[in-house]
């Protein structure tokens, strides 16, 4: 954070400038709170982990999840029989004899990080915030409520959407008959965890190309151009997070990815309006 840049909420209770050490400290603080935010959720989780497993990390493999109800009722509008889950072929084990314990330590870990993700980001934010220029916290406004509301929409979707998608048809693909389908628990987590937080890191996309715009890298004439490039790139990226082969998942995760697009080009155009406006004023 650049000395020169700090105003008077920066001035601690002597009147006096942060020094370097003072930063550090003051990060530190910053950081310990949330660290321990994420500890706190995490030791709630693990005092409920067989009600989490059961009820929440569990769920998906079972075929009365919403996510498969869902499909069943949309198999019946489409008429296309495939899209029903009414059974899934396979079974999970714990190999290690340390696999239950260390599964539900990595388990509270990855519930607590999801629960203090917006109290993380907010103690990030107030360290960063008082070395940006007053424009740039007005320009920043509802930032922590935007990251946190995407974060928690990107993992529900990769929850509830993606992640069933993905275990449905990789639980049901067996090469011979012969061959039993007996799944790790920790190959089950690690697919889970990784669909779903990759989505929450995905759905960020509108705030990235709101950065990248306001650094003037990125413009919206530029992401116009290059919009059915990114459809392509979308839906490669939907086939390979939703192995299944039918065209219906990968529409179901194309679609809202394609939406993020769209807006990421809104924002983009909003700032370049506002940079805009901006320069006209400085011109007159």
């Amino acid at each position: 954070m650049p000395l020169d840049q700090l105003t008077d909420e920066e001035i601690d209770t002597e009147g006096k400038e942060m020094s370097f050490l003072d930063h550090l400290e003051e990060l530190r603080w910053h950081i310990i709170r949330a660290v321990g935010s994420i500890f706190l959720f995490a030791i709630i989780a693990f005092i409920y982990i067989e009600e989490i497993f059961d009820k929440v990390i569990l769920a998906p493999k079972h075929p009365d999840f919403w996510t498969y109800r869902m499909m069943c009722k949309l198999s019946q509008l489409t008429g296309y029989s495939d899209l029903c889950v009414d059974k899934l072929n396979f079974t999970l084990q714990a190999l290690g004899m340390s696999d239950p314990f260390t599964m539900a330590m990595t388990s509270s870990l990855v519930i607590g990080l999801c629960f203090a993700f917006p109290y993380t980001f907010w103690e990030v934010w107030r360290f960063i915030k008082p070395g940006l220029r007053q424009e740039e916290k007005q320009a920043a406004r509802g930032a922590v409520f935007y990251v946190s509301m995407l974060f928690l929409l990107g993992l529900l979707f990769g929850y509830y959407i993606v992640s069933p998608l993905a275990i449905n048809f990789l639980a049901n693909y067996q090469i011979t008959p012969e061959i039993k389908n007996q799944f790790d628990i920790t190959s089950y987590i690690g697919i889970l965890v990784t669909l779903s937080l990759g989505c929450a890191l995905i759905f960020q996309m509108p705030i990235v190309a709101y950065v990248l715009s306001k650094v003037g890298v990125l413009t919206p004439k530029y992401m116009r151009e290059y919009r059915k490039h990114a459809w392509i790139v979308i839906l490669v990226v939907a086939g390979i997070i939703t192995p299944s082969p039918d065209i219906y998942s990968q529409v179901l995760v194309a679609l809202p990815l394609s939406l993020l697009y769209e807006v990421s080009i809104i924002v983009s155009a909003r700032i370049e309006k506002a940079r805009l406006k901006a320069q006209a004023e400085l011109l007159k």
